[in-house]
């Protein structure tokens, strides 16, 4: 409950001083975060800057354990965005483990399904980012391939910062924002989007059919990690984030 408290202070005096320096009001962004074994909540601070250097406020989201403290929370906030991490529970879409690559964590799990459901429910937008794309799709229906190298092959490497090139949709956020239709990404993950949830438009794809970006209503979600190409200095990246301030409500 502290985490809570203080969190929501934050967003309170943020807002003010912000307020007091332009004439609209920035967007305040809940940024979901992991879990440690010792009970440490952790977040790359890639994400934290990105949404700043895009002109908003970022806000570090505990993780939760319980609907109430969702609700209250994520009423506050202009958006959502769900960061990445060990990979979802097959249970959530009715599999069992294929292998022993499959690594979940069960507070994060709960907590982050708690957030993203109840940030849909009040119709936030949510950027969902590697795991939270993978997340949103389990919420919206979807299935996930639980492990790339044994599921679907070695054509594309995926993991450990791999950079590999992605197609494009011209009906798209990516298309619209860089005007192209091949991107060249990063890759820090095994799993991916398999089924598609409801209402989930897949707008960008790698070479051996992974998906690397979808939409859906409210939902804005990338395989790829765009905050670690902010970060190398690839500014591009910055109108993406950008763009997802710019959604509304």
């Amino acid at each position: 409950m502290k985490r809570i408290i203080l969190t929501l202070t934050l967003i309170t005096i943020s807002a003010s001083v912000f307020s007091q320096n332009t004439n609209e009001k920035p967007k305040v962004i809940g940024i979901s975060c992991g879990i440690s074994s010792s009970g440490t909540n952790t977040l790359s601070n890639n994400y934290v800057e990105a949404i700043r250097k895009a002109g908003g406020i970022p806000i570090l989201l505990p993780v939760m354990a319980d609907s109430l403290q969702a609700a209250g929370t994520i009423a506050l906030l202009d958006g959502v965005l769900l960061s990445g991490g060990e990979d979802i529970d097959p249970d959530y879409y009715g599999e069992t483990p294929v292998n022993g690559t499959v690594q979940v964590n069960s507070r994060r799990d709960t907590s982050d399904f708690l957030i993203a459901s109840e940030a849909l429910r009040q119709h936030k937008p949510i950027l969902g980012i590697c795991r939270g794309e993978q997340l949103m799709n389990v919420i919206l229906g979807g299935s996930l391939v639980q492990d790339i190298p044994s599921q679907v092959g070695g054509k594309v490497s995926h993991s450990k910062g791999a950079i590999h090139k992605i197609g494009v949709e011209k009906e798209s956020v990516l298309y619209e924002l860089f005007g192209k239709d091949s991107l060249t990404v990063n890759s820090y993950h095994h799993q991916a989007v398999k089924i598609h949830g409801k209402d989930v438009k897949v707008t960008a794809r790698a070479s051996d059919g992974v998906v690397e970006a979808y939409e859906a209503p409210g939902v804005t979600a990338v395989q790829f990690h765009p905050e670690k190409l902010l970060a190398g200095g690839d500014e591009q990246w910055l109108k993406f984030f950008i763009r997802f301030l710019s959604m509304k409500e």
